[in-house]
């Protein structure tokens, strides 16, 4: 009779933190390959129904099915910013009445901060030009990493569209690859993660895609009522920049009154930021927790602390990938016996709201005692 080994909680503990740390560090020096290839496994999961399409029904060659399902990929994309160019090239010519307004501003706040502390102008612009010649240096070196963060983007999407056609081109490999890895015994639950994985995966993006309709669309509603100029621009950036929580909006936000600033009134601004928090709180309220939160089923607090280490670790792209990531994990975490109360851990709790008389029978049932009599849990209550 083989005899299970049993370990302390405090070498269990010890083992859980060794495995985080080493796989936080493996994340952080392996970011270069890692991050394009999981934007690479959730676009070719969008796009293994394409690919598939091509292949059955067209009788196209699995290389050709691949790239025509990327060149659909890519003139999608191409439509969108597109329509964003064409309305930033619009915005180009609003720039020199930007600039009057911006100076009217400065000059209205430089009027108040004399009459209210005394400053006279040439102090006050004193100070500036102080704090423009210290923060020169900061600029400089600012500018060579935005040049260094474009290469950096460029150089992600090229590989994340080499990792995406060869993981569709593959697919049928490294399936059968993690197939085989495992025991005999073991294959239908591999299946099984595999099939849970890329159903997931496929709907999380789809809810995302759902939610930036939905949020571009209310958007453009709004900005068109309040009467504000680009508001087809306005409204997408909102869309899309929403899908990064609770960063996105507030860009968007900013990047929307910035505008509106430059070629609107002041009501104008005030009304905008009414209606992004009316549709902050649509979208966090009704829309999230229906059409994306439906799909991956993860406590709001895992969510957070996924977005804020992603964060730590890869930036944007890391908050981008966390709940995609997190659900894989739990998918795992789920199908393997050992590792199922972690699974329980990252998931939404069972009943939201339990009572405490069941929730102390329930207790008394995990540790396999009597439940409690009625008398005592009347003289608890």
């Amino acid at each position: 009779m083989v005899r299970k080994l049993v370990l302390p909680f405090y070498l269990k503990l010890l083992s859980v933190l060794l495995i985080l740390i080493c796989l936080g560090y493996l994340a952080i020096i392996g970011q270069t390959v890692l991050e394009p290839l999981l934007f690479a496994l959730l676009i070719s999961t969008i796009l293994l129904p394409v690919t598939r399409f091509f292949e059955n029904k067209a009788r196209f060659p699995r290389s050709l099915s691949c790239i025509i399902s990327i060149v659909l990929f890519l003139l999608f994309f191409i439509i969108l910013f597109s329509v964003l160019g064409s309305q930033l090239s619009r915005l180009s010519g609003d720039w020199p009445a930007f600039q009057q307004q911006l100076q009217d501003s400065i000059k209205e706040l430089q009027r108040w901060i004399t009459l209210e502390y005394g400053i006279k102008y040439r102090e006050q612009v004193g100070y500036i030009n102080k704090a423009m010649t210290d923060s020169l240096s900061i600029g400089t070196s600012m500018l060579g990493q935005t040049i260094l963060s474009i290469s950096s983007v460029m150089l992600l999407f090229v590989f994340t569209l080499l990792y995406t056609f060869f993981l569709l081109y593959y697919r049928t490999h490294i399936s059968i690859f993690f197939v085989r890895l495992f025991n005999e015994s073991h294959k239908p639950i591999v299946l099984e993660i595999f099939e849970q994985v890329q159903f997931i995966v496929k709907k999380y993006m789809l809810g995302l895609f759902i939610q930036i309709v939905l949020v571009s669309g209310m958007a453009f509603l709004a900005y068109s009522l309040i009467g504000i100029k680009y508001a087809i621009m306005l409204a997408l950036i909102t869309g899309i920049f929403n899908i990064i929580p609770y960063i996105g909006i507030a860009s968007s936000a900013l990047l929307t009154c910035l505008i509106t600033f430059a070629t609107s009134s002041g009501s104008h601004v005030l009304f905008v930021i009414i209606a992004i928090v009316v549709i902050h709180l649509i979208d966090s309220n009704f829309i999230m927790p229906k059409v994306v939160g439906s799909k991956v089923q993860i406590n709001s607090l895992i969510a957070l602390l996924g977005l804020v280490i992603g964060e730590l670790l890869w930036g944007i792209s890391g908050m981008f990938l966390s709940i995609p990531v997190i659900a894989i994990i739990k998918i795992v975490f789920d199908r393997v016996k050992e590792l199922n109360v972690w699974g329980y851990l990252l998931g939404e709790e069972e009943e939201e709201h339990v009572k405490p008389k069941k929730l102390r029978i329930k207790l008394a049932k995990v540790r396999k005692i009597n439940p409690p009599k009625k008398d005592d849990l009347k003289a608890s209550d």
